[in-house]
């Protein structure tokens, strides 16, 4: 059987190392040394200032609208994944869905303006696949109607933009640690921002608003993480470096394969460097889509539909029309790729694709 994605899992012995130490310290949460030390390598690791290790990415998102006082309208990006629009309804906030870009399935920034309303608060997009948005042309939109910006970077450890982190954009970053992500510390997730005092407000809402252990500052949530998982994303850190060339080196594999297939795939911005995340691949029609999906199911290779639904479509927002992500989201198919993933496995995905194109 051939999943989506498997997660990478380092030698047993090297997390065993930090589990006696867990065993001797007997300190399990509440930010811990291993949390402390996690956070100080993925600083040094992707040379940002500040990062908060948070339990996971939805809790992440929650955090960053509540830390930014984001209220009535969010717009937003109807091709991601759920979390994105239901962080924003749980914030009691109303999503805004703006269409996207066919080419590079983020946000269309040239229509991010039209949404604006004076109820508008602020702008919530999606990395989608790793691959950056228009990080420019919507901070200049969110200056001018003096907005505020959340990335949703959940797919993004390691993306670069212009030879720096794609976390640095964007008033807060947000990213996933789960266990589907290519860094992951099992389940976990991070907030990130260049404003030492947005970070300060956000360690509050991270730990109940505890300022200490007698006095409370504004009310919070469990955000926290804990040693274990630290000790995981302690561990993977180290073969981060060999985890992204050795997807960037299938995903160029497969591209190869699929030369003659009739998909088309993402297109990577200007000045990005993506992690190669997802393989996403675009069919001519949602019945090509199918097809392709039962051949790969007939011998247990089992792709995934990100992103669908559109989610505009969702039944607990208000109906709009984003005709661009609608269309995308019944065509897009994402293939197997993760670290252990063998040349033979991508041959056998790549000749039962092409067989049924040619059936």
């Amino acid at each position: 059987m051939i999943n989506v994605t498997k997660p990478f899992l380092p030698p047993i012995e090297e997390y065993q190392h930090y589990l006696q130490g867990i065993w001797s310290r007997n300190w399990l949460t509440n930010s811990g040394p291993l949390v402390n030390e996690l956070e100080l390598k993925l600083k040094e690791y992707l040379q940002l200032n500040h990062i908060l290790f948070l339990n996971n990415g939805t809790v992440a998102l929650q955090i960053a609208i509540k830390a930014l006082e984001l209220k009535e309208e969010i717009i937003t990006t109807p091709f991601s994944y759920v979390a994105t629009t239901s962080s924003i309804v749980w914030e009691n906030c109303t999503p805004v869905f703006v269409d996207i870009n066919a080419d590079t399935l983020n946000i269309d920034p040239d229509k991010i303006e039209a949404a604006i309303t004076d109820k508008t608060t602020g702008i919530l997009a999606t990395h989608v696949y790793g691959n950056p948005c228009d990080v420019e042309k919507i901070q200049a939109i969110a200056k001018k109607h003096n907005l505020k910006v959340i990335y949703d970077a959940a797919h993004c450890f390691g993306t670069l933009y212009k030879n720096e982190s794609i976390f640095n954009y964007g008033d807060i970053s947000t990213v996933s640690f789960h266990a589907t992500k290519l860094f992951h510390t099992v389940e976990g997730g991070a907030v990130f921002t260049q404003n030492p005092e947005l970070l300060k407000k956000m360690a509050l809402l991270r730990n109940f608003g505890h300022v200490d252990a007698i006095n409370i500052d504004g009310p919070g949530i469990n955000g926290k993480n804990s040693e274990f998982h630290a000790a995981m994303g302690l561990c993977n850190l180290k073969y981060i470096d060999k985890i992204i060339a050795k997807r960037r080196s299938d995903y160029e594999y497969y591209k190869e394969k699929l030369k003659t297939l009739r998909v088309a795939f993402p297109t990577i911005i200007k000045d990005a460097a993506p992690n190669y995340s997802y393989l996403p691949i675009i069919f001519e029609s949602n019945e090509a889509l199918n097809k392709s999906i039962k051949i790969l199911n007939d011998n247990l290779i089992y792709p995934r539909r990100y992103f669908y639904p559109s989610l505009n479509l969702l039944n607990y927002v208000s109906p709009s029309s984003t005709p661009i992500s609608e269309n995308i989201s019944n065509r897009v198919l994402c293939l197997p790729l993760f670290y252990d993933l063998t040349r033979e496995e991508i041959d056998l995905i790549a000749r039962l694709l092409l067989r049924v194109q040619n059936s």
